[in-house]
């Protein structure tokens, strides 16, 4: 049995039996070990489900406080291609110049474009208009009527529009020119995408406000809403590709939006395709977009935040009524109103029915 003649275990199987009951009490370790991890994991996500929770119920709450803010005077409205490139009778040119007036638009962007890989536009492209300006300059005095101009930008073997390219830059100048000659009232540039290191979009925005100054005229950019923190911007860029399918978001820092801004006329917000899932947090977006592009460049340069009138993927939660009231909260936010001009920019006029108008002028315009 191992016990000498005293009665004592001998030490050799002393040291055996003390082994095994370690062995087993390791065993009971391990064992229990995955359901403490269990429960711990169950308590993390438990608490951060509490948390979404009271994020949500804090932003439903907030949601229901009516807006005070509304009604500015700047406004613009991004307009369809036909205009520019088909004839239209005098009945269809008084009915948009009305649709333009009753709303308060000041500025409307007539796409023009798109550029062409080389940064041209053929002229057959924009055949009708001379004749679509003047009569908006004889029905809608006081509108500008501006050329918008648009392409996707090359991120290396991704896009079309090369403009770290010297010649492509001075191409699109040219058209630039062309589209003042025929007396567009401005330049509307909506080239994406735009990444806030784009030193050659920078560059193009210094010539083109050379020439629009030169001209007595505007120069106005559409960009992609603000980034939602800054400092994740270069972790962005080290971990995902810019080019292809998959691509991070082209969301400008604060620097590179005041550094725009500085370069141009009017800054307008594509503030839409929000993709939340209720109707307050799409709300809460164009709010926190709105307080934080004012507070920026506000006092700067004419800010006109994007509203849809098209129907986003998530329809049910995003629309141009809770738009317009997040828009409203966020003008609220502030400590006073900015400096400069600001409003909101209806996307589109193809997409925006009669109702939309209305519900625009009862939400926006108080009307």
């Amino acid at each position: 049995m191992g016990i000498d003649s005293g009665g004592h275990v001998r030490d050799g199987e002393d040291d055996a039996a003390k082994g095994n009951a370690r062995g087993r009490d390791t065993a009971r370790r391990r064992r229990g070990w995955p359901l403490r991890l269990l429960g711990v994991t169950a308590w993390a996500c438990a608490y951060v489900v509490g948390l979404v929770a009271i994020f949500l119920a804090h932003t439903w709450v907030w949601w229901q406080h009516e807006p005070v803010s509304g009604g500015t005077e700047a406004n613009a409205l991004w307009a369809r291609h036909q205009w520019v490139g088909e004839t239209h009778t005098e009945a269809e040119y008084r009915a948009l110049a009305d649709i333009v007036r009753r709303n308060r638009i000041t500025d409307v962007y007539f796409h023009a474009g798109p550029f062409e890989p080389d940064g041209t536009v053929p002229p057959a492209k924009y055949a009708n208009a001379r004749d679509l300006i003047e009569a908006m300059r004889r029905l809608a005095p006081g509108v500008r009527s501006q050329a918008y101009l648009g392409q996707i930008r090359v991120m290396d073997d991704y896009g079309l529009l090369d403009i770290d390219r010297p010649e492509v830059r001075r191409n699109i100048l040219d058209t630039d020119r062309a589209m003042l000659d025929l007396g567009f009232d401005g330049i509307h540039y909506d080239i994406e995408p735009i990444y806030p290191d784009d030193e050659a979009f920078v560059r193009l925005l210094d010539d083109t406000r050379a020439l629009t100054r030169e001209r007595g005229r505007v120069l106005s950019v559409a960009l992609e809403q603000l980034t939602l923190v800054d400092a994740v911007e270069p972790v962005y860029r080290a971990l995902i590709p810019r080019n292809g399918a998959v691509h991070y978001p082209p969301r400008p820092t604060e620097a590179f939006l005041r550094r725009v801004a500085d370069r141009v006329d009017q800054v307008a917000i594509m503030t839409y395709d929000v993709s939340l899932p209720t109707r307050s947090l799409v709300g809460r977006h164009f709010a926190w977009h709105t307080e934080r592009t004012l507070r920026l460049i506000g006092d700067r340069v004419t800010v006109f935040m994007g509203v849809p009138t098209y129907r986003p993927l998530m329809d049910w939660a995003e629309d141009l009524d809770g738009a317009l009231r997040g828009v409203r909260r966020g003008v609220d936010a502030l400590d006073r109103p900015p400096a400069k001009p600001y409003g909101v920019g209806v996307y589109a006029e193809w997409t925006t029915s009669t109702a939309d108008w209305a519900r625009y002028q009862a939400d926006w315009l108080n009307e």
